[in-house]
């Protein structure tokens, strides 16, 4: 299948174009992750939602140019980039880091006047006014900063015994991982946009009065979503969680039953 990018082609993929009718889904990446990693998500949801997959710089084809290590600098270039893709009823989804970086997001297309979310998912993350209970690792050792992805259960297979890979991954993970370690949540007004917010219920980064305190964000509803795994529950079990985001974008609607499953 020919892969479809948009005006701004080094931000965002559309692995399974939709019709024109259809809402377009943001989906962003977890610390490290690319946009590859909701490949299935998109020929799954095709084409009753079609899945604009966020790239980051820093990662596959975008692998030469600096990653972001300040979500200050990020959001106003990413929010720059897609706004052209705004033409449609669209959604935010955003794991982990990624659900940090969609949070704010919106709270920037709030700002600038453009057209809001019907929605907004975040998945493994606490509130974004809560403090971080975990030791900053964005400037650690090699070794303390890959010991830190194993307790979530997300340290890459690929890494482990590889110097030359962990060489060319390490300055995006270190610059992911500064993004959400450097925030300072800035109190405004609430979003207009509800929020769906997913967790694992082992996950050691997001316990659910955690995600629970999400409701403080917006002015719409905000239900909390559990499942089964850690804080990668989302790659684990993938149906349960995608089928979950089909039936918040389509509440009164059987989920999409396109694509592979």
């Amino acid at each position: 299948m020919a892969l479809l990018t948009s005006p701004r082609p080094a931000w965002t993929a559309v692995w399974a174009p939709a019709p024109v009718t259809a809402p377009r889904l943001f989906c962003l990446p977890h610390t490290g992750g690319g946009a590859s990693v909701y490949r299935h998500w998109a020929l799954r949801l095709s084409p009753d939602i079609e899945v604009v997959s966020v790239r980051l710089p820093g990662r596959e084809s975008r692998l030469r140019e600096r990653p972001y290590d300040r979500l200050s600098e990020l959001v106003p270039a990413l929010v720059d980039a897609v706004a052209g893709q705004l033409d449609r009823p669209h959604a935010w989804f955003g794991h982990s880091m990624g659900a940090l970086v969609a949070f704010e997001v919106c709270r920037e297309l709030a700002r600038r006047g453009l057209p809001q979310p019907v929605r907004l998912l975040v998945a493994g993350r606490r509130a974004p006014h809560l403090p971080s209970r975990s030791r900053p690792v964005h400037a650690a050792p090699a070794e303390e900063l890959l010991a830190h992805l194993a307790e979530l259960n997300g340290t890459p297979d690929e890494l482990m015994g590889r110097p030359k890979v962990l060489a060319a991954v390490l300055p995006r993970l270190r610059a992911d991982f500064a993004v959400s370690e450097t925030y300072r949540f800035r109190p405004g007004p609430p979003l207009g946009t509800p929020i769906t917010v997913l967790g694992g219920v082992a996950d050691p980064e997001a316990h659910v009065p955690e995600l629970r305190a999400w409701q403080a964000h917006t002015r719409a509803d905000c239900p909390v979503r559990l499942f089964p795994g850690d804080h990668f529950f989302l790659h684990q079990d993938p149906e349960p969680v995608i089928s979950t985001v089909a039936r918040e974008l389509f509440p009164t609607s059987p989920p999409p039953a396109g694509g592979p499953r």
